[in-house]
C-alpha cells in the first residue's frame, strides 16, 4: 500500500466567521482535494457561543477532520491530539479502500476478525509514523485573539517537538488571517521545524473581522498549487519523488 503525503489544514480560532463565504463549503472542497481540515476553537473565559461551537464542528465535519473546543491551558495537548487523530483517521480511510478493493464494497476493517483487525491497526500505526505530513497552520488573528496568541505559539512549538520522533518527514507553514492586504498573511514558509515562532508571533497585530471562509480558500489554493508544482517536478524528473525547495 502506498500513501504519498498526508495533507492537513489546522485552523485555530476563537469565534464565528463574519465575513466572506461559508467556511464549511470551502472545507468540503479541501476534503475533495485530499486535504483534511481540523479545527480547534479556543476559549479564554466563559464559553464559546453555540453558533461558534457549531461552526467549529461543521467545518471539521465538512473537511473530513476533527474538531475540539478547549481552554487556552489545554491547547498544547489538544493541538497534538487533533493532528495525530486526524492522521490516524485518514489512514484508516485509506486502509478501508484497500480492503474494499479486495473483499468487496461492504467490507471495512471493523468487520474483520479480531486478530486480523489488530494487524490492520498495526499497519495504520506504522504508516502514521512513516508517512510524509504537510500541515498548513491557519491562525485567527482577529482582535479577540490578542490574549490567546502566546498560548498558540507555545502549542505549535510543542507540536513540532512531538512530531520530530516520527520517521516520516514533517513540513509546516503558518499563516494568519485576516491579512493586511490579502485574505491571509504567510508568516512562516514551509519548514520541517517550528523553532522560529517567537519572532513570527511578534509580527502579528490582532485586529479586524474573522473571514474564516476566505482564509481557508486561500490556504486551499496554496496547497493545491504546491501539489501541482510538485507533480510537474516529478514528471520532469522521470517519475521520481521530488520535493520542491521552499522559497
Amino acid at each position: 500500500m502506498s500513501v504519498a503525503t498526508l495533507r492537513q489544514i489546522l485552523l485555530i480560532t476563537d469565534g464565528c466567521s463574519n465575513h466572506g463565504e461559508d467556511p464549511s463549503m470551502v472545507a468540503s472542497l479541501a476534503h475533495e482535494e485530499g486535504i483534511t481540515v481540523n479545527v480547534i476553537g479556543i476559549l479564554d473565559q466563559g464559553s464559546m457561543s453555540q453558533e461558534g461551537e457549531r461552526e467549529v464542528e461543521q467545518i471539521a465535519l465538512a473537511g473530513g477532520g476533527i474538531s475540539q473546543v478547549v481552554y487556552t491551558k489545554q491547547l498544547a495537548q489538544t493541538v497534538q491530539m487533533v493532528t495525530r487523530q486526524a492522521m490516524t483517521q485518514t489512514l484508516q480511510g485509506v486502509v478501508n479502500k484497500e480492503l474494499q478493493g479486495i473483499l468487496g464494497e461492504q467490507s471495512e476493517w471493523e468487520d474483520l476478525p479480531p486478530d486480523q483487525r489488530g494487524e490492520v491497526l498495526e499497519v495504520v500505526d506504522d504508516l502514521g509514523e512513516s508517512v510524509q505530513l504537510e500541515l498548513f497552520i491557519l491562525v485567527d488573528t482577529s482582535a479577540s485573539m490578542k490574549t490567546k496568541l502566546q498560548s498558540v505559539q507555545e502549542a505549535l512549538r510543542d507540536l513540532s517537538i512531538s512530531l520530530q520522533s516520527r520517521e516520516g518527514g514533517n513540513l509546516f507553514t503558518l499563516s494568519g488571517f485576516p491579512g493586511k492586504r490579502k485574505e491571509i498573511d504567510q508568516l512562516l514558509n514551509w519548514t520541517p521545524k517550528l523553532d522560529s515562532l517567537t519572532n513570527v508571533f511578534r509580527k502579528m497585530t490582532p485586529s479586524g473581522v474573522t473571514p474564516t471562509g476566505p482564509a481557508l480558500k486561500a490556504a486551499l489554493n496554496q496547497m493545491t498549487k504546491r501539489k501541482q508544482r510538485r507533480q510537474l517536478l516529478s514528471e520532469s524528473s522521470g517519475g521520481e519523488d521530488v520535493e520542491e525547495a521552499s522559497s
